[in-house]
Order: C-alpha cells, then sequence, then structure tokens
C-alpha cells in the first residue's frame, strides 16, 4: 500500500523520503512514538504562490515540506520585505508551535507545488499528553538546533561582501541545488533582492559582488540557472 503523500502528490511532486517522524526536530524517538506522529498527521497540496500562513497569524500549525519548496519574509516596519529562508522537500516549517509564541513571526509562501505534512497545535498538544517522552525529547533537538543556528548567523557576519555572498550561496546550492558535471545547479528564481536580505547588504553591493564573482570563475549564469562550478566548491 503507497504513501498517503505518494497518492496526493499523484507524480506531480517530487517527494523527499524524509517522513514526518523523521524530522531532526523528532529524533531518537521510539518506534511506537514514531508510528503515533504519522499516523496522526495531515496532509495538504498547495499550488505555488499559495500561503501556509501569514506572519501575525495565530501559530496553530507546522508542516513538514514532503514536496516542493517554501519562502520564509518578513515585512519590517517600514513596509519593506525581508527573504529569511528557503526551506526544502525534507524541512520543516512552523515550529512556534512548539513555543509559547502565539503568532508566526514570519509569513511562508510556496515557490512551487508543495506537499506538507503535519500537524495543528491541539492534535500535537495531544499526542504530547499521550506520549510525554516526545515533548522531552523535542526539547533535547531544539537546544542542538539553536547551538547551529548561533554558529551560522556568526559565519554570517566576517569577510567582505563577495565571500559572504558566496557563502549564502554554496549553502543554497548544496541544500536546495542539484548536482550536474558543472557543478551545483539553482535552478529556481533568486532574486538579487533576496540575496541582499539573507546576508545584510544593499541590492547595488549584491549585484557588483555577483559581477566579481562570475569574474572570479566562482559561479556561472545560464539563463536562470546559476552554477556553481565542481572546481571551486
Amino acid at each position: 500500500m503507497s504513501c498517503l503523500c505518494e497518492q496526493i502528490a499523484g507524480g506531480d511532486i517530487d517527494l523527499s523520503p524524509t517522513c514526518i517522524g523523521h524530522l531532526w526536530i523528532f529524533k531518537n524517538l521510539k518506534p511506537e512514538e514514531l508510528e503515533a506522529l504519522s499516523t496522526t498527521a495531515l496532509r495538504r497540496r498547495a499550488a505555488r504562490g499559495d500561503v501556509l500562513f501569514f506572519q501575525g497569524n495565530p501559530a496553530e500549525e507546522m508542516f513538514l515540506i514532503k514536496g516542493g519548496r517554501v519562502k520564509l519574509s518578513k515585512i519590517m516596519e517600514d513596509g519593506t520585505e525581508m527573504t529569511l529562508d528557503i526551506r526544502k522537500a525534507g524541512d520543516v516549517v512552523g515550529e512556534n508551535l512548539l513555543s509559547e509564541e502565539t503568532d508566526y513571526p514570519v509569513s511562508a509562501v510556496c515557490m512551487e507545488e508543495t506537499l506538507t505534512c503535519g500537524f495543528r497545535r491541539h492534535q500535537f498538544e495531544k499526542l504530547v499528553m499521550t506520549h510525554p517522552n516526545i515533548g522531552l525529547q523535542i526539547i533535547r533537538n531544539l537546544s542542538e538546533q539553536i547551538s547551529w543556528l548561533t554558529h551560522r548567523a556568526g559565519s554570517m557576519t566576517v569577510g567582505n561582501i563577495e565571500d559572504r555572498l558566496y557563502r549564502v550561496l554554496s549553502w543554497v546550492a548544496h541544500e536546495h541545488g542539484t548536482r550536474s558535471p558543472q557543478g551545483l545547479v539553482i535552478q529556481f528564481p533568486l532574486t538579487h533582492e533576496d540575496l541582499s536580505f539573507l546576508i545584510g547588504a544593499h541590492r547595488v553591493s549584491i549585484t557588483r559582488a555577483m559581477k566579481e564573482l562570475r569574474e572570479a570563475g566562482k559561479i556561472r549564469l545560464e539563463g536562470k540557472r546559476l552554477v556553481l562550478p565542481q572546481e571551486v566548491i
């Protein structure tokens, strides 16, 4: 019998082998706890441009991205939209469900056809009440993730803009790209505005830095595709 996710995807969406119970949030759980997670989860299919949740909405759902890609963005006080992250198949969004925050601090928008698998708050609280070890293990796993994010944030504050931009492009390529004989390929749109917010620089500086990276042979543009040549990765 095929997985419910495969039935909903219908062959139109490339699915991650990662299931809800395989997420880093739920690692080291017992088999019966993983079974409870997977049987309780809700599946949903969304189109490109669909919003999983808006900034300021009540944080009532958490999603595994089973297939597709989702952009996380935030509207600042001056009305500027800041791109914070891009999540791929196998990643999770809406982790605020696990904290005391009542509203989502960001918006999550599908960049392509997307399939999600997740929980509503009342479902998840019932699970934790039935299986207390799930809650204890999540606390441990979140602590490890905070340490990793702190390290990543620190690495993005050093170096010149070209180095910072290349680190971001390398991260995106390794996390979201595909391998080819030419190197790692980023095949989805990534605007200079997106990059400016990801590294904290003005778009004019991004344009100049992209030119310098191209001239140095560190990146190559092929139509709408961005290639990081294999020999410099």
